[in-house]
């Protein structure tokens, strides 16, 4: 009995290292502050690579300058400004191909791009969708606040406000874009815009929702574990394995 025991235990050791080497790697890639389009050129490139067969998932964790982005169908109607009031907040405009309504990115904002090529049995870009807006909920919730979602909407709420936006874009099943969490940004620009296409959306942040802001570094490193861990990859971050993955 002792005997079989020792076996079921070796075989099952050598049964979870054999997952752990089946499973691809999530690189995590933090860029600091980026304007926005050296970062879809960085996403662009990284992606061609996927494609090739020479690159590798990662996921790049930055922000950006104040900007406001629209996706390959949004109506520019839904930028309430002026171009002289944007110049005047500093911020820009910037068209690009992803799915979805304008949003907002600026400082104190996490921004997350998950530039990784899909399994076959990942092919599904509705449980795509699911699982990154499930890693913001799982988020949210190391820090006490409820993540939710609308029937109607994608994006992440917590107690009725808006919280997280989700766009993407995927070809050739290699995804691009992503999700912007509201860490602690000026959340004063999103009056000049109906965010993602909503006029009756009300914007928050976790600084807002907490009463002080987390560390937004913390903040993706928690994301990044909780995404790596429903795409199931094993995790490094800037080339060290994480100790959770």
């Amino acid at each position: 009995m002792a005997i079989d025991q020792a076996m079921a235990v070796a075989m099952n050791g050598v049964a979870a290292v054999a997952a752990v080497a089946a499973a691809r790697t999530l690189h995590v890639s933090r860029r600091g502050l980026v304007p926005y389009g050296p970062a879809w050129d960085l996403q662009k490139r990284l992606a061609a690579e996927l494609v090739a067969g020479t690159g590798r998932d990662t996921l790049l964790l930055l922000e950006h300058p104040p900007v406001y982005t629209l996706g390959r169908n949004s109506l520019a109607e839904h930028i309430l400004a002026s171009p002289e009031e944007i110049g005047r907040r500093g911020a820009t405009v910037e068209r690009n191909d992803r799915g979805g309504e304008v949003t907002f990115h600026g400082p104190g904002q996490l921004v997350a791009y998950p530039v990784i090529k899909l399994d076959p049995e990942e092919r599904s870009i509705s449980r795509l969708v699911d699982n990154l807006e499930q890693a913001i909920i799982d988020t949210l919730g190391d820090y006490g606040l409820p993540g939710e979602r609308l029937p109607d909407q994608r994006g992440v709420w917590t107690r009725n406000r808006k919280i997280a936006s989700v766009g993407l874009s995927v070809k050739r099943w290699v995804v691009m874009h992503g999700m912007a969490l509201n860490v602690a940004p000026d959340l004063s620009y999103f009056a000049l815009i109906n965010p993602c296409g909503h006029p009756e959306t009300v914007m928050t942040s976790m600084e807002q929702e907490l009463g002080r802001a987390p560390s937004l570094a913390e903040v993706g490193d928690r994301f990044a574990r909780h995404l790596a861990r429903h795409f199931n990859r094993c995790l490094t971050i800037d080339g060290q394995p994480s100790a959770d993955s």
